[in-house]
């Protein structure tokens, strides 16, 4: 009889040993897939999210002041409206959408104002939250966003896709919900700016920022309204979290060495921090499985070698070396490794796909790779575990017990 033959039934007729042995290792594979499982669709939440809060990156003139990342297009210097087509044409990876503005404070009657020049499809890609306010058109496609691979994983927030809007005429102006009220200005009221005549198309929704106190216009006619032809005070980027991360900030640092870029150190931060800890937490799982699953099995083929002394001590004396007992005992722990890591990639695959959208709100899908990974972890677990019972094994001599018979 072959030796997998004789595995196979002797795994048969200990089934409690067989379903002991199994349930540890399924467990411990399955909590590590349903873990990373939520990891994989989290992560991209956390980036879609975050991203989706707006404009991260701000390239302003070296001479400007960023003391306030929010209030430092204010009056800045200027540089030419071309530096926006140089990153265009660089096909950076983590650029996702460019603003670029100019911004000065005027007053109008006694009211100091801000007004600032937008191009509107740029501006209102970059702030979903004005959409709010019925500014919508076509979706904006991001890098860290739902794209195809993103919706392989089974999230997509249709409340956070951004929009965008193709254009405000020359003769109309968005103003923030606090100019609105100091100047009591209602849509399609007529607003004098510089000495032109604007229709209000839309008063912003209230969002706690800068953005409240200013007035916005295209950006060309707010150029020729202020003389400043062809130069922009900042553009504003909507740049990957992870691409950041990897150096994003550098590469633009390159491509426009001339100009001081910076970004909001918490966005970036609190995507890579949450990040890593689901990366923490999926490993510190894998080492209590590796552990407590290596115990399991061990424990299992050892009770298994002492119930079956004397069959051990019978092949011995019939001619079994040492190296085929080990054979035995390790092909027993990896067909245990093999059918473990299947059930267990089933159990947390099955466990995310149920448990994920009614306890994180997140929708899971299977993760196909992770099959191979959780043979092999189950299969490493199994034989880890057998080596020292299988050692053990090993050293049983045969005449010790036909004398104990």
């Amino acid at each position: 009889m072959k030796i997998y033959k004789l595995v196979l039934i002797e795994l048969w007729h200990r089934k409690s040993q067989l379903i002991t042995a199994l349930l540890a290792i399924t467990l411990g594979i399955g909590v590590i897939v349903g873990i990373r499982s939520v990891a994989v669709v989290s992560e991209k939440a956390v980036a879609v999210n975050l991203d989706n809060l707006g404009a991260n990156i701000m390239v302003l003139p070296l001479a400007a002041s960023v003391d306030n990342y929010y209030s430092a297009d204010i009056d800045a210097p200027t540089f030419p409206e071309d530096y926006v087509e140089r990153i265009a044409t660089s096909t950076l990876a983590g650029v996702d959408n460019m603003s670029p503005k100019l911004t000065r404070k005027i007053k109008i009657g006694e009211t100091n104002i801000v007004l600032t020049g937008i191009i509107p499809k740029n501006e209102l890609a970059s702030k979903p939250i004005w959409q709010t306010a019925g500014l919508t058109g076509k979706e904006l496609q991001t890098t860290c966003g739902a794209n195809p691979i993103n919706q392989s994983f089974g999230y997509k927030d249709e409340k956070l896709q951004r929009k965008a809007i193709d254009s405000i005429a020359t003769d109309e102006c968005l103003i923030g919900s606090n100019i609105s009220k100091k100047l009591k200005l209602k849509e399609k009221n007529i607003v004098t700016i510089q000495g032109k005549n604007f229709k209000v198309a839309k008063v912003l929704p209230e969002t706690g920022t800068v953005d409240d106190d200013r007035i916005f216009a295209h950006l060309h006619t707010v150029q020729a309204l202020l003389g400043i032809n062809g130069q922009i005070s900042a553009i504003e980027i909507m740049g990957c979290c992870n691409a950041i991360s990897d150096g994003l900030l550098s590469k633009l640092r390159n491509i426009l060495p001339d100009t001081k870029i910076t970004t909001i150190n918490q966005i970036v931060a609190t995507q890579i921090k949450t990040n890593q800890l689901m990366n923490k937490i999926s490993v510190i799982f894998l080492i209590i499985v590796l552990f407590v699953g290596g115990i399991s099995i061990g424990n299992s083929i050892w009770a298994n070698v002492n119930e079956r002394k004397k069959e051990i001590g019978t092949l011995r004396m019939i001619g079994f070396t040492k190296g085929k007992i080990y054979e035995i005992l390790l092909l027993k722990a990896a067909i245990l490794g093999i059918i473990g890591g299947i059930l267990g990639y089933l159990v947390g695959t099955l466990s995310g796909v149920v448990l994920g959208p009614q306890l994180a709100g997140l929708n899971i899908e299977p993760i196909p790779i992770y099959l191979p990974w959780s043979i092999l972890i189950s299969l490493f677990i199994s034989l880890c575990g057998s080596l020292i019972p299988a050692y053990l094994a090993g050293k049983i001599e045969p005449y010790k017990i036909m004398q104990e018979a």
